[in-house]
């Protein structure tokens, strides 16, 4: 099923200061990425060796929770501040590449942490994308 964040973007009756079709991979990213976090923590949690996943668990709930709030951000549009946004997109780019490198370093012994860095390369680089084009 195709995501409904571009066409709902397109609806928005003023203005939008950013390039709709970035704005749009950003938020999915982030909705991705937070929900392969949530769900790599769980997996985390469910592994035999649990006490050497303790940073993976926290690095995950930190990234997903930074990019459930970013993405909730950026669906907004009425009275929009570029700092903010710049602010959070820079927040979420640094949890993204934190939290991918963490998982990368477990992904040969665990799928869902090579899942959830896939994910979070994916989402920082649409942040970094869409903080490109704000001026």
């Amino acid at each position: 099923m195709p995501s409904t964040t571009l066409p709902m973007l397109e609806t928005y009756p003023k203005s939008i200061n950013l390039d709709r079709a970035k704005l749009a991979a950003a938020i999915d990213a982030l909705n991705d990425c937070a929900q392969a976090c949530t769900a790599c923590a769980d997996a985390c949690l469910s592994e035999d060796m649990v006490a050497e996943l303790t940073k993976c668990v926290r690095t995950n709930l930190d990234c997903a929770d930074i990019c459930t709030t970013t993405g909730r951000v950026l669906s907004r549009h009425t009275g929009y501040d570029a700092n903010i946004s710049r602010t959070l997109l820079e927040a979420c780019a640094t949890a993204c590449k934190a939290c991918g490198d963490e998982c990368a370093r477990h992904a040969d012994k665990h799928e869902h942490c090579r899942v959830c860095a896939d994910a979070c390369r994916a989402c920082e680089r649409a942040c970094r994308e869409l903080l490109a084009t704000i001026s």
